[in-house]
Order: C-alpha cells, then structure tokens, then sequence
C-alpha cells in the first residue's frame, strides 16, 4: 500500500496545523475516536463502513461527505475497500463564524443538531468536489503569489457546494416527512429548545412545554435524532458557548452566567464532560482573536 502525499499549511505564529489535505485508501487515519481542535471534512468516494459521532452510529456508503467541526468526537470503521479524501482547516484559516453570513454553513453543515453530520452526493456534485479538491491541491504543491487566498476561495466555494446540497436534503426529508404524525411535535421541540436552551436545561422543562409526558418525549426524540432528549439540549448549550468563546471576550463566568449557570465551575464542568476540553482551553487552541472579534 502506498503512502498517500499530505499537503499541509502551519500557522508560522504559533506553529500549529492551519490546513491540511490528503487523499487516503483506509480508515487508519479515522479508526479511533478524533476530537480534533479544527473542522475536517471527509469526502468518501469508495467503499462503505460505519460511522460514530458523538456516540451514535450511521452506516455511510460510497459518495458521501461528512462535516465535522472542532472537538467533535468522531471515528469512521470501512467494512469494504475505502478511500477518499479529507480536508482539516483551523478557524484561523478560516473562520466559519465569521462567514456564516456569506455561505451559511454554520448551523447547517456544521454545528446542526437536528441533522446528520453528512450528505449525499450525486455523481455530478462528487465530481464538482473532488474538482475543487484537486484544484487545492494544485495550489499546495506551488509558492505561487497569493496561494492561501487562493486556497480559501477555493474552500469557501467548496463549503457552499455542500451547504446547498444539505439544505436541498433537509427540505426532502421534511417533505418526505410530512405524513408522519410526530412531525409537529419534531418541529415545535426545536422550537422550543432554540427558545430556551439558556434558561432551561433538563428535559422535563420541555416535556411540560410541549404538553407531553418525559417518556414519550423521549422516544420521538430518540427516534428521530437518534440522540437522547438531554443530549440535544446540551448539544444546543454547547455551541452557543463555543460562539461566545470564538466570538467575544466576554469571561468564562460571564458566558456561564447568559447560558443559565450561576455556578461557573459548574459550567466548567459541564462544558469539559461534553468536549473533552475546558471552556479555557478551547478559547485559547480554537485562536480565539480580542482584536479580530
């Protein structure tokens, strides 16, 4: 088996990994659990095996994308031959929240709760990717004027390319969905935690809410995310606590205390358990920027 080439950037401020591409015909790279401290994209052009992301499992086969972002623990097994490649870029690199205007792909490739974490890809969007992937490589391997702007354009019009196809699949799967009697209850939970998640945290605020008894609250949750009631809330909590890090200089105990937590090592806590990494230290190896915010 051949060593496949790796072409990467590396913030030469602090040394650490600004972008990465590479081309691979196993799972090595993606066989145990990743919570990487940049978004990695992998596009699976051959093969299928199973996929664990945030402890929850999906079966993927070939021409599939999937959108990771930081710290979001994930680990690809194939049960075929497999191979692909994988786009890994720190928000220094490029800055999803700050471009979330431009190509709304935070909140819909990234960061969704509600959805999947990939899509699937015709034969004609596979081929306009893996267009884009060769172009980016074509950069790498140059020193030519302006290479990393060139680079980033070439992500950003990637990133929207699989936004769109996300979105068009989102809109399917409501469609196909309509039929199904716990839709509006599906529909209006969203609601409800997009409402409240600062405020309130447990699931039976929300089963009271929705009128409905904690259990079966749980099972249409469960059956339709295929995440447990509580998980999504603190799914939800999470990424607006990793905003505000990005973001703002606001304090720790300022973030803890607009997101309903008095107690800001509570909230320290909490935050740790859910991403490996405290609320500070994610700040700090995300690139957190006072003077760029």
């Amino acid at each position: 088996m051949l060593a496949q080439p790796v072409y990467t950037l590396v913030n030469q401020q602090n040394g650490n990994l600004s972008f990465k591409i590479f081309a691979f015909d196993n799972t090595s790279y993606f066989d145990h659990i990743q919570r990487n401290n940049y978004f990695t994209i992998i596009i699976i052009t051959d093969g299928k095996g199973m996929a664990k992301v945030d402890f929850c499992e999906y079966a993927f086969g070939a021409d599939t994308l999937f959108a990771f972002y930081p710290y979001q623990p994930f680990m690809l097994t194939s049960t075929s031959a497999i191979s692909g490649f994988a786009i890994q870029f720190h928000h220094d690199f490029f800055c999803i929240y700050r471009h979330h205007k431009e190509i709304a792909s935070n909140g819909i490739l990234f960061n969704n709760i509600y959805q999947q974490p990939f899509i699937s890809l015709h034969q004609n969007t596979r081929t306009t990717l893996v267009h884009l992937v060769d172009e980016i490589i074509g950069e790498l391997k140059t020193e030519s004027l302006q290479r990393d702007e060139m680079i980033v354009s070439y992500l950003k019009i990637l990133l929207v390319h699989a936004t769109r196809i996300k979105m068009e699949q989102q809109s399917g799967q409501l469609n196909t969905s309509a039929a199904d009697t716990h839709i509006g209850v599906v529909q209006n939970l969203k609601a409800a935690i997009e409402e409240n998640f600062r405020l309130k945290h447990s699931a039976g605020d929300y089963a009271m809410l929705l009128n409905l008894s904690l259990n079966a609250l749980a099972r249409i949750t469960k059956n339709h995310f295929n995440k447990t009631l509580s998980d999504l809330i603190a799914e939800r909590i999470i990424i607006e606590a990793k905003r505000e890090l990005y973001l703002t200089n606001k304090t720790v105990k300022e973030i803890a205390y607009e997101l309903g937590y008095d107690d800001e090592y509570y909230f320290s806590r909490f935050f740790k358990a859910k991403t490996d990494v405290s609320p500070q230290l994610y700040r700090d190896t995300i690139g957190f920027n006072r003077g760029g915010s």
